[in-house]
């Protein structure tokens, strides 16, 4: 039974982390098409 929950405590844990990993690329992504978008204003 406890072996069950640590299976399921790590593989809850890898997707929390795997979607921080997407969020902070799209985050980065979003950032660099800003400045981008600036520079060709300027």
């Amino acid at each position: 039974m406890i072996r069950k929950a640590l299976i399921g405590a790590a593989l809850a844990a890898m997707a929390i982390s795997t979607t921080a990993c997407n969020t902070v690329r799209g985050v980065g992504d979003d950032l660099n098409s800003a400045a981008d978008a600036v520079d060709e204003e300027t």
